[in-house]
């Protein structure tokens, strides 16, 4: 029988960076990148287009039908559970995510395996290099060689 539970430290932790996730899709355009092995995906979301729902009380992030973000109770104290489209991220908390920052905006990288998903909040929608300027930005914390992840800077 599994036992779940969310803690206090994981609430703060996870509910914290929900938080953060939350003040990312105050921007206008927020980009959601996918890096592996095989390469990258990008998605914009035009949050004018989205509805985004913060359901703070059920510590839940919701934007149109594309990306949420939930803390959940777990066997380790809690985790966060991240979808988006076909993809499904678990973060349990410090050292699987990273801060970013550049003159373009700022942004969350999740490390799940070796795979990394970014939410970036650009200050203007990106109209050129824009696979260039978002693999610089993932490039701030995850660093790919041969197609492998080889390194990744955790911000906490």
């Amino acid at each position: 029988m599994a036992v779940s539970n969310l803690d206090m430290h994981a609430l703060f932790v996870l509910g914290d960076l929900r938080a953060k996730l939350v003040k990312q899709f105050q921007s206008r355009f927020v980009y959601v990148t996918e890096q592996n092995a095989e390469g990258i995906y990008i998605a914009e979301i035009d949050t004018e287009a989205s509805l985004v729902v913060d359901d703070k009380p059920g510590l839940k992030l919701k934007v149109g039908d594309h990306f949420s973000a939930s803390v959940l109770p777990s066997r380790e104290g809690g985790k966060l559970d991240i979808k988006f489209r076909e993809i499904k991220l678990t973060v349990y908390g410090l050292g699987d995510y990273a801060f970013v920052t550049t003159a373009d905006g700022h942004g969350i990288v999740f490390k799940e395996g070796h795979s990394v998903v970014m939410v970036f909040a650009a200050h203007q929608q990106l109209q050129e290099g824009l696979t260039k300027t978002l693999k610089a930005v993932t490039a701030k914390a995850a660093k790919w060689r041969k197609g492998e992840l080889v390194t990744f800077k955790a911000s906490e």
